[in-house]
């Protein structure tokens, strides 16, 4: 990956996450951006998520983001400054919830063992 691209993912990351925080569509709950990943022509970018809450909640936050994707996407391109606007995705980062799952097998197969 070139320096070029991954400084737009680092930038990228950090205009998102401002701007989405300051979102006033209620549908967009506690979001954090996780992780972006921007394509070598800098002309897609996929961001993950995470949202606290229900499943449901978790919907209705990335309903919100998809609609504010026009807004999202002309802010990022004002304050990344690139030759094409890129176009956005978001994804639900469901990492913290697969190692508690995780965790919770570990913590049960140690304890079976300890049983024997």
């Amino acid at each position: 990956m070139s320096q070029r691209t991954e400084r737009v993912q680092k930038l990228a990351r950090e205009v998102l996450g401002s701007v989405i925080q300051n979102l006033k569509d209620p549908r967009v709950g506690f979001v954090t951006i996780t992780s972006v990943r921007v394509t070598p022509d800098l002309r897609q970018v996929r961001a993950w998520v995470s949202v606290l809450g229900t499943d449901e909640e978790k919907k209705s936050s990335l309903d919100g983001l998809m609609s504010a994707r026009p807004f999202l996407r002309s802010e990022l391109g004002r304050q990344v400054r690139l030759k094409y606007l890129p176009d956005l995705t978001f994804e639900l980062d469901n990492t913290t919830e697969e190692a508690a799952r995780l965790e919770a097998l570990f913590q049960k197969i140690h304890e079976e063992q300890g049983d024997q």
